[in-house]
């Protein structure tokens, strides 16, 4: 029988959060300046007798996120300093925190929260210039939140790897939501570690475990995890557990595998102690949290809640809203322009997620100048989507009318309606002149009718498909083939 191995994971994730100037001191805050080493200054370069200065920003922005997440705010909190060196640091030590985090505990999608801190970011290196490192300061000391969840073990490396992606997701989601954060994961605005270890006893965990830098794609993240599971299960079946020793590893994309890096620090290595040049802070008194609390916007979470509740739309369809939140919003909007009707609401999402999505992603682009000519794509107003559902909805048009008028309107807006009518689309439901039809239908078409009559009931779809054809698709179909059947009998 196979061993079966357990497997534990926590994660840290780091965002660089939006404020207009980095944590201590004045200099800008942007994370898109190419030119390097501008946005620098005496107090970020660790100058002799420079001070820093906290962000009160960045420490409300810590807050909200705690909030949201429904954790404990300290009263109490500090800065530390963390004692260790490398290029990228200027001072020789980060500024952080180690004992008084600012949010301790609270959950999210499933996992428990240890803490989240504030500490500032450091430069970047650049190694691809030759044989020697450049480094580039302009992040240097740009506010950086740092979330630590509990390990959570499960039984198989697979759901481990999905909830750590999945947590990912949510707390990226949340922080957009907040807006205290942009979160790319491409520009290194947002950077998940998952801290990895396997046991064959689901109670005693392994006491070392590894730490998987470098991902920088949630599918990265599953990927990581999986492989160092893998690993270690290797190790463990060849009897050399021993070999699985506490380190950092980074997850290398062109090889699909992780490459040890350095032997794990520990606490101690760091040398914390409070920070000299740093007032303490009693952040009850600093900020309402009361009124803070109130403030929140509609997290993820809550967003779902009342799309299921007030609208019954589909779980995938709410995902899709939840995660592109310019779509979101004009859905409301159009829910808004057909008086919150859950059936219709329900019309509308379905046309949004595929018609109209599957029109914007095969737009033609990138889009002529001042969105002229051909290749210009754009959201109808609200109150013209809201007339196409309802026309669709009331059978006043077809499916494929109301596709075909879709297609037309993310062009140029207009009124479906007008459009309808000037095209002859609007469904007929005159009887009288659909019968005519029917019986020119039905007379050329002996062989059809034949097969129809010998038992073959799909032979009245293609006179249904001819009579929409010859009404340029403007015969409602139910009436169309109830004339069929009547005159056929």
């Amino acid at each position: 029988m196979e061993k079966k191995y357990y497997t534990t994971i926590g994660l840290e994730i780091h965002a660089e959060l939006k404020t207009t100037t980095k944590m201590f001191c004045g200099c800008k805050n942007d994370p898109d300046e190419e030119k390097p080493n501008v946005n620098i200054c005496p107090v970020c370069m660790a100058h002799p007798a420079t001070l820093p200065v906290p962000n009160k920003k960045a420490i409300e922005s810590v807050i909200k996120v705690g909030l949201a997440l429904g954790s404990e705010i300290a009263d109490f909190s500090e800065f530390d300093r963390k004692n260790y060196f490398y290029p990228d640091i200027p001072k020789g030590y980060q500024i952080s925190q180690y004992k008084y985090p600012i949010v301790s505990g609270g959950k999210l999608a499933g996992m428990d929260l240890t803490r989240i801190h504030l500490e500032e970011d450091t430069g970047t290196s650049k190694h691809d210039k030759g044989d020697y490192t450049l480094i580039d300061f302009n992040r240097a000391g740009v506010p950086l939140m740092e979330l630590v969840t509990e390990a959570h073990t499960f039984d198989n490396p697979e759901d481990a790897a999905k909830c750590a992606s999945n947590f990912a997701k949510e707390y990226q989601l949340l922080l957009w939501y907040l807006g205290v954060s942009e979160a790319n994961m491409e520009k290194g605005e947002m950077r998940v570690e998952a801290n990895v270890s396997i046991s064959p006893d689901k109670d005693n965990k392994w006491p070392a475990y590894v730490e998987v830098k470098n991902l920088n794609s949630f599918r990265s993240a599953e990927k990581a995890i999986k492989y160092e599971v893998e690993r270690m299960t290797e190790l463990f079946e060849s009897g050399r557990e021993s070999e699985i020793v506490k380190e950092t590893r980074g997850w290398d994309e062109n090889k699909q595998k992780t490459i040890s890096q350095r032997k794990k620090e520990s606490s101690q290595d760091y040398r914390y102690f409070p920070d000299p040049d740093l007032p303490k802070m009693k952040l009850h008194e600093a900020f309402d949290l009361e009124a803070m609390k109130k403030d929140l916007p509609e997290t993820p979470a809550q967003k779902r809640d009342r799309y299921k509740t007030a609208y019954g739309i589909k779980d995938e369809d709410i995902e899709v809203y939840i995660n592109d939140l310019e779509l979101g919003k004009w859905f409301e909007e159009i829910i808004v322009e057909l008086s919150d009707n859950k059936d219709l609401a329900k019309v509308a999402s379905n046309y949004i997620t595929t018609d109209f999505i599957g029109l914007r992603k095969n737009a033609p682009l990138p889009n002529p100048p001042l969105g002229e000519g051909e290749g210009k794509f754009k959201k109808p107003s609200a109150f013209n989507f809201a007339e196409l559902v309802t026309l669709i909805f009331e059978n006043k048009i077809s499916s494929r009318a109301g596709k075909d008028i879709l297609a037309m309107i993310v062009s140029e807006d207009a009124s479906p309606l007008k459009i309808a009518t000037e095209k002859d689309l609007l469904q007929k439901n005159d009887t009288g002149a659909l019968t005519e039809i029917a019986q020119k239908i039905i007379s050329g078409n002996e062989k059809v009718v034949a097969d129809y009559k010998g038992g073959k009931e799909v032979a009245l779809m293609s006179l249904v498909g001819q009579m929409m054809k010859e009404t340029k698709g403007s015969a409602n179909p139910q009436v169309a083939k109830q004339l069929l059947m009547d005159l056929l009998k």
